[in-house]
């Protein structure tokens, strides 16, 4: 799939949501930082919509600056990811729900497509990373639904069910596993 259809759908989840010109445009551009761009991205996105897109933009980056850790990082960037939910702002958490709800729904339809060959694009072997990432994902939206707005609820209800989905057929492949990254 085109990387462009994951940023529209992603600002189309957000704006479903009743989210706001601000969240639509951080959805589209929520890995911009993260995914290279570093602090001069953030600074330009700042510079030319504004300081609350930027802000945004920020929350739903795990790593403003890359560093080649081997992977080393990842549990520990993903969990403080996670736990600083309760602290994020509605649009922040409505910005990240979006990106985590499409990217959810595509791994289930790959997964359903290639089976366990999916994982292998993760860097993974059997992507039990990933699937206990989006386990903890879905438990921590869970938690912060109320904050999110009424809209937000049906999508976080939609996370659920696809992260249940990915986790049963992960299951028929590969047996059980109910590890957690919170736990």
């Amino acid at each position: 799939m085109p990387y462009a259809a994951h940023l529209l759908a992603a600002a189309s989840l957000v704006l479903e949501m009743g989210g706001d010109e601000d969240e639509a445009i951080a959805a589209l551009l929520h890995d911009v930082v993260e995914d290279g761009g570093g602090p001069d991205a953030l600074a330009e996105i700042e510079r030319r919509f504004g300081p609350v897109v930027a802000g945004l933009v920020l929350d739903n980056t795990d790593a403003v600056e890359r560093t080649d850790d081997g992977g080393r990082g990842w549990y520990h960037r993903k969990r403080g990811f996670i736990e600083a939910f309760p602290e994020k702002a509605p649009a922040a958490l409505r910005v990240s729900l979006a990106d985590k709800l499409h990217n959810a729904r595509s791994i289930l339809t790959d997964y359903r497509t290639h089976g366990d060959g999916l994982w292998a694009r993760f860097g993974q072997g059997q992507g039990l990373a990933t699937r206990v990432y989006y386990r903890s994902l879905a438990r921590a939206f869970e938690q912060e639904r109320p904050r999110m707005g009424a809209q937000a609820g049906p999508y976080v209800e939609e996370l659920r069910r696809t992260v249940d989905a990915i986790t049963a057929l992960a299951e028929e492949h590969q047996g059980p596993d109910s590890r957690d990254l919170l736990s």
